[in-house]
């Protein structure tokens, strides 16, 4: 059986938005099953056209990272309930994530090997 690790992401600073990236994408070469939890006012990093904004360093943009993680297969959550409390009743979200309740997070946790929070 594979080991799992999530990654919640609970920020949409900028310098925090590529580490849970690069180590799912790290952990799904290294066999190992990550995924990647957006929480709060991170979400508001997944709406289209803001990703894209964010380039740091030599790193590709943000949403091309996104991008890759989804191509891995990488599965990419996001809480429900704070879509609710940003108010996006009707906001969409990147084609590829998928909204799921908050329960889903604490059985994460309890099923993961690991859990790393941004």
């Amino acid at each position: 059986m594979a080991k799992k690790l999530l990654y919640v992401q609970t920020t949409d600073s900028p310098d925090k938005q590529y580490s849970p990236l690069v180590l799912a994408q790290t952990a799904k070469a290294m066999d190992i099953e990550p995924t990647v939890y957006y929480l709060g006012t991170a979400l508001r990093i997944l709406k289209p056209g803001e990703a894209e904004k964010i380039k740091m360093g030599n790193f590709p943009t943000v949403k091309e990272m996104i991008d890759k993680t989804l191509e891995a297969g990488i599965t990419v959550l996001v809480c429900e309930a704070s879509k609710r409390m940003l108010g996006w009743d009707t906001v969409e979200l990147i084609p590829g994530v998928k909204i799921v309740g908050a329960a889903t997070l604490n059985d994460l946790v309890l099923e993961s090997d690991g859990t790393l929070w941004f």
